[in-house]
């Protein structure tokens, strides 16, 4: 009996917290037929949006991968000073607010610091234009990868790796033959959860893009312009294809995800 309360209060609980705003919105979006989503998404305002989205999120999940296989290495396959520091530095992103690491950032590379000034004379821009965008969607996504590798590695162990360094192989050789299919499942899917954190993310873009409507706008930040001016169909369309992209992350972390024994 115990156990199926539970689940009521589980079910209950999702239903009013995820199911229904999500549904809501999708319901939302198709109430006045296909035409006026289709409408929504093919201004050219929306179609910058999707591309700046697109753009941030492919360099996030870039340096983000390199970051994370490089880190998860080091923290599996070393032992140096300061190994603990930096294994509790890589949760950092997760403690503080992303609205915290967009004020950061500007104090950082802002214009007036003394990093961001030497980058402005030398011509790059990196507060309200993409490198900025793109260092804050890097440093809140900045975890996901490493944590996703970090246990299969600890799993997996180094036997093989140095069988095969007896052998001859070089550390490429080795890593491209033995650890990278071992690692493989686990980097899918720290990879698709780095990606759907990057779509998805508007606290620190939103700090550091300016929400400069045609130049600097994600759709995140789309969705919160469009709705503030009444143009709410807009608004939810955009919102709708977040949640779609967010429900595909979810099925292929789900068929991703490093199962118990493998």
């Amino acid at each position: 009996m115990a156990k199926y309360l539970l689940r009521a209060i589980a079910l209950v609980y999702l239903l009013f917290l995820l199911i229904l705003p999500v549904g809501l919105i999708v319901w939302q979006t198709f109430g006045d037929g296909l035409q006026n989503v289709i409408d929504a998404l093919t201004t050219e305002e929306a179609i910058h949006a999707f591309q700046v989205t697109l753009q941030v999120a492919v360099w996030a999940v870039v340096l983000n991968t390199v970051f994370g296989v490089g880190v998860a290495l080091l923290l599996t396959r070393t032992n140096f000073p300061g190994k603990r520091l930096l294994n509790a530095l890589i949760d950092l992103p997760l403690a503080v607010s992303p609205v915290v690491v967009g004020l950061a950032l500007i104090l950082a590379y802002g214009r007036y610091s003394t990093v961001g000034g030497w980058l402005e004379s030398a011509g790059i821009h990196v507060i309200f234009s993409l490198p900025g965008m793109v260092l804050a969607t890097v440093f809140v996504s900045l975890p996901l990868v490493v944590r996703a590798i970090v246990p299969v590695l600890e799993e997996m162990g180094d036997d093989q790796e140095q069988a095969a360094r007896t052998l001859g192989a070089g550390a490429w050789q080795t890593f491209r033959r033995i650890t990278l299919p071992g690692i493989r499942s686990a980097l899918g899917y720290g990879i698709v959860l780095c990606l759907a954190r990057a779509l998805g993310e508007y606290g620190a873009v939103a700090v550091v893009s300016g929400k400069v409507v045609g130049e600097t706008q994600t759709l995140t930040l789309f969705v919160e312009e469009r709705y503030l001016n009444y143009e709410v169909p807009a608004a939810f369309a955009a919102a709708t294809v977040l949640a779609l992209l967010a429900v595909g992350s979810l099925l292929l972390t789900t068929l991703l995800r490093p199962k118990d024994g493998n």
